[in-house]
């Protein structure tokens, strides 16, 4: 529950109440603040407000809907001439009521006030309160930016509730066997509670789904500190679909969302003969905590906002790779820019190329991924293949993605994307390549065969972990302002000094801090 307080002036409350259309902001606000616990006042003088209404009927609907919300008692207030100079003149009872409304709000009985009458704006910018009252559309959204989630969407994933997936699904088939009230706990806790879903398809099938819950410490049967913890209940990918990589792509959707939405705490269980997706768990920093009488295994990882450190007791990219999604940011680690044509760059991460190619008219919709399209571009694990002559990358280095310039792309000539490098080799045989690709490669084996024979220097293939894009893409020209390149836009993979990226880190929004 937050605490936080909102007080709704009368113009609001009966605009919301009325036997009218409802206002879909208005409706939107009070329903957000239910959930997310904050709490609505009606100020008592408002209420003595709605009671001089002449009209009975009305008065006697308007103050039986005004039972949903609190009331807010009058705090004590200062002599009348004191108030005046404070929020200005006061002449009808509308005026006691506006006054009674900003003085609550500035003794701190409420958080926010909201309304939409222009006159009670006027009187707290007089009183220096102009950042506390807002209207319906600046309060929600507030309480969005405040309470809500952060959302992660990825292509191929949606989300969705319980009740909005067939219970009669195939992907359920081996949970029931495993779990002979499984009919019951969907129905009872997943539907009836309106569980959240993350739903991975191909083409209109439900290839993966994961089941996902908010618990209390006291709920969770876990070691890792904190009292923000996210279990997922279910994590299953159909039979067929394993080996496609998505598994690793609902893996990154819950990681993601827990690390930008500032949980504590990752939890699952499983049972031991899922030895893929133990494998999985434990390489992205899971650790087996517990074991249940049935032989069910806990697997709990933590998280933090706190910038990574370098230690002495582990290899840079293991530290990574165990802290994933966060990064060492700073030395020992090294950054270098590693720019890319913007066609590659969609195929390398589709799950932002909605987002980068401008329609050539307005009436156009963006560009967007192909949905079915099943390679692995949407992993944490990827390669990057190029002939960059330098030989200074190393395990743990900082990767910053830059898209070339590209027509038409909103992102072109930017750095959108962060990754780190987990190791890298040269190979000028096919066979050899496709070995060491194998499913991270987003290219088929007839175009890196093309690739490979394109020139005659050896292919370099860095294998790096995707640690996730940038809010607002940093562009060549703030690039250069700053420093962090130098001569004009990068032609092959170049150092950057950590020193310079101020820009770039204060644009990440990866939910921990860079430096």
């Amino acid at each position: 529950m937050s605490g936080s307080k909102l007080l709704i002036d009368t113009n609001v409350f009966i605009g919301l109440e009325d036997a009218v259309e409802v206002d879909s902001g208005l409706a939107e606000l009070v329903r957000k603040c239910s959930a997310h616990g904050v709490r609505v006042f009606i100020h008592e003088r408002a209420l003595e407000d709605i009671r001089q209404d002449k009209d009975e009927n009305r008065r006697r609907v308007s103050l039986s809907k005004a039972q949903k919300f609190e009331s807010l008692a009058s705090t004590i207030q200062p002599a009348r001439e004191q108030l005046v100079r404070r929020f200005g003149a006061i002449g009808r009872r509308n005026d006691e009521v506006d006054v009674a409304l900003l003085h609550a709000l500035e003794q701190g009985a409420v958080d926010l006030l909201i309304t939409e009458d222009r006159g009670i704006h006027d009187r707290a910018r007089r009183a220096g309160l102009s950042r506390q009252v807002a209207s319906v559309a600046d309060a929600l959204a507030w309480v969005r930016q405040t309470f809500d989630p952060k959302s992660v969407a990825l292509p191929y994933i949606a989300e969705l509730a319980a009740h909005q997936i067939d219970p009669a699904d195939e992907i359920f088939a081996s949970l029931r066997s495993d779990y002979v009230e499984f009919d019951v706990w969907w129905r009872e806790k997943c539907i009836k509670q309106h569980r959240p879903c993350w739903v991975a398809y191909v083409g209109d099938e439900v290839a993966g789904i994961v089941v996902r819950k908010d618990e209390t410490r006291a709920e969770a049967r876990i070691q890792t500190p904190g009292t923000k913890v996210l279990k997922l209940c279910t994590f299953k990918v159909k039979p067929r679909f394993r080996g496609e990589k998505l598994g690793e792509h609902l893996l990154k959707q819950a990681l993601w969302y827990a690390q930008r939405n500032s949980y504590d705490a990752v939890y699952l269980t499983t049972f031991p003969q899922q030895q893929t997706l133990i494998r999985l768990l434990e390489y992205f920093g899971f650790r087996h905590s517990s074991t249940a009488e049935d032989g069910e295994l806990l697997f709990e990882k933590s998280f933090s906002r706190e910038p990574l450190h370098a230690t002495n007791d582990s290899p840079l990219f293991e530290l990574v790779r165990a802290n994933y999604p966060r990064c060492v940011f700073a030395p020992p680690a090294k950054a270098f820019c590693v720019p890319i044509q913007g066609d590659y760059h969609q195929r390398l991460f589709p799950e932002i190329a909605k987002a980068t190619a401008l329609p050539l008219l307005e009436t156009e919709p963006p560009v967007l991924a192909v949905r079915g399209e099943r390679k692995p571009g949407n992993t944490i694990r990827k390669v990057y293949l190029c002939r960059a002559q330098t030989e200074a990358v190393a395990a743990g280095d900082v990767l910053l993605f830059y898209m070339s310039k590209s027509q038409g792309m909103f992102a072109s000539q930017a750095i959108t994307t962060i990754g780190v490098v987990e190791n890298w080799t040269a190979t000028s045989s096919f066979e050899e390549l496709v070995r060491s690709t194998a499913k991270r490669s987003v290219f088929s084996e007839e175009e890196l065969e093309a690739l490979l024979h394109d020139r005659d220097a050896p292919l370099k293939v860095i294998d790096f972990l995707l640690i996730g894009h940038l809010e607002r893409p940093v562009f060549l020209e703030e690039l250069l302002a700053t420093g962090v390149l130098a001569g004009g836009a990068p032609q092959s993979i170049c150092s950057v000094q950590f020193g310079s990226l101020g820009s770039l880190v204060n644009g990440a929004e990866l939910g921990f801090r860079l430096a």
